[in-house]
């Protein structure tokens, strides 16, 4: 019996070591694609750098390992990444090539860590077959959260920057200019909406057209109120009507729409409560009435 688990043992060990140097022959010898460093990700990939030491560190690695599976990666799959990323806001500024070297760090660096804590209480490789996965979702979960994060941003902000958009305008502001206000008068420049709006101002200043910047935005954030504020916006500069008050209009349903699903997630939660009220009711009940129980048949014994 233990011979077999020890032939076992070496067979896995030896299935594992040669797994990992296919996997690290198939990085080595991958065509390389040089990323873009401009534009949008790049001013991230600053930002980041600035505001987090610890990303500093490794942030050489993982564009250095980002270059060399940048083969590996095919262009469904690369378009796919580039999306989650771009949905993300560009999540430290992070290209999908990089984003698949980032996973693959992080797997590296799970499994280590459940090697030596398997190590330290001997338990063997079960630990590190735990921690591996974890390791490679961490990223997936990190920019799925970000994503989370950003459009609850906008979805949250968005009233209260068509009205700001609309007084501008009604003092007789262009758009770009009613824009360009509530960027600056903000008092968060790292908010999701604000860093949008930003963006739109890049765009129009190298050219792109109202429309195209709008829809570019949407793109960005397909969320409903988004998609109705770009599409009034783009009606009423084709229809030569009043933007001012299209978007104060605009951000009275949007409001309207935010207290509805409020009050819908409000009834939802007295509903899904239920389950844990019944279950935190059977706990007490157990603990006022489970050792009564045991006097009373320890009494009859």
């Amino acid at each position: 019996m233990n011979l077999s688990f020890e032939i076992l043992r070496y067979l896995f060990v030896g299935m594992l070591t040669t797994a990992l140097f296919i996997a690290t022959y198939a990085v080595a010898s991958a065509p390389s694609r040089v990323a873009s460093r401009l534009g949008m990700r790049g001013l991230k990939r600053q930002r980041a750098i600035a505001d987090n030491p610890a990303w500093a560190q490794i942030e050489p690695l993982v564009r250095w390992l980002g270059v060399r599976v940048s083969g590996v990666l095919e262009d469904p799959l690369r378009g796919k990444m580039d999306r989650q990323l771009a949905l993300a806001g560009d999540y430290l500024g992070l290209t999908p090539e990089e984003y698949l070297a980032f996973s693959l760090l992080s797997t590296i660096g799970g499994a280590a860590f459940g090697a030596v804590a398997g190590y330290m209480l001997d338990m063997g490789f079960a630990l590190t077959l735990a921690t591996a996965p974890l390791g490679a979702a961490l990223p997936y979960f990190a920019v799925s959260g970000e994503h989370t994060r950003r459009m609850k941003q906008i979805n949250r902000g968005l009233p209260y920057a068509a009205d700001l958009l609309a007084l501008a305008m009604s003092a007789g502001q262009d758009f770009p200019g009613a824009v360009r206000q509530v960027v600056e008068k903000s008092s968060d420049p790292d908010d999701a909406l604000v860093e949008e709006f930003s963006r739109i101002l890049q765009e129009l200043q190298v050219g792109m057209t109202r429309r195209q910047a709008l829809l570019a935005f949407s793109e960005r954030a397909p969320l409903e109120s988004v998609n109705e504020f770009v599409a009034a916006i783009v009606q009423a500069e084709e229809r030569g009507n009043p933007v001012a008050e299209v978007l104060q209009i605009q951000a009275g349903v949007s409001r309207m729409r935010r207290s509805v699903k409020a009050e819908e997630a409000a009834a939802k939660a007295g509903v899904q409560m239920v389950g844990p009220l019944f279950l935190l009711f059977f706990c007490i009940m157990l603990l006022v009435m489970g050792p009564m129980v045991l006097q009373l048949a320890a009494q009859a014994d």
